[in-house]
């Protein structure tokens, strides 16, 4: 399944992110508490009894979330899980990706670009910056130099996770 970048309003990513947070942590609480009580009511009480009420409250939580990830008003934060699965599963590869952007093969340099396109987004819907990593700076300089050279675009629409299969892990 192909990536591909879209354009979101931090703001708004940032203000439903702190608003789906706040009812998943509100929805955890209250199905812990009442697993708990249930529990404790029918088992006639016990420590484990309380944890295995919040790992249901959990898995509850968890089930609900699922159901409602798919709808309309969660698409920013959908997103934003995708780029980090995604990121994070570039990032197991960076040293081989590296090497390959040394070597001139432009399926490294082009994953390295999503890499690089990647984090400063999501830096950015964060509200955050990253222009403080001297050494993240210029690995992405170079590799778009390296890109000019080469006669590719300097940007990237997305990311073929198929493509890392050319390289080894770490």
């Amino acid at each position: 399944m192909s990536f591909r970048f879209e354009d979101h309003d931090p703001e708004t990513y940032r203000r439903k992110g702190r608003l789906i947070s706040l009812a998943m942590a509100g929805q955890l609480i209250v199905f812990g508490l009442v697993f708990s009580q249930l529990l404790q009511a029918i088992f006639d009480g016990g420590f484990w009894l309380n944890v295995v009420g919040v790992l249901l409250g959990l898995v509850a939580t968890s089930l609900v979330f699922a159901v409602l990830r798919e709808r309309p008003w969660m698409t920013e934060v959908r997103y934003v899980w995708q780029l980090k699965h995604h990121l994070s599963r570039v990032s197991v590869y960076l040293p081989a990706l590296r090497r390959g952007a040394e070597e001139g093969n432009d399926t490294a340099l082009t994953i390295l670009t999503f890499y690089h396109q990647g984090m400063a987004q999501l830096a950015e819907l964060n509200g955050r910056t990253l222009d403080d990593d001297a050494e993240l700076l210029a690995e992405r300089q170079k590799i778009r130099l390296a890109r000019q050279e080469r006669g590719l675009a300097e940007t990237v629409e997305g990311f073929d996770p198929q493509d890392l299969a050319a390289f080894k892990r770490g």
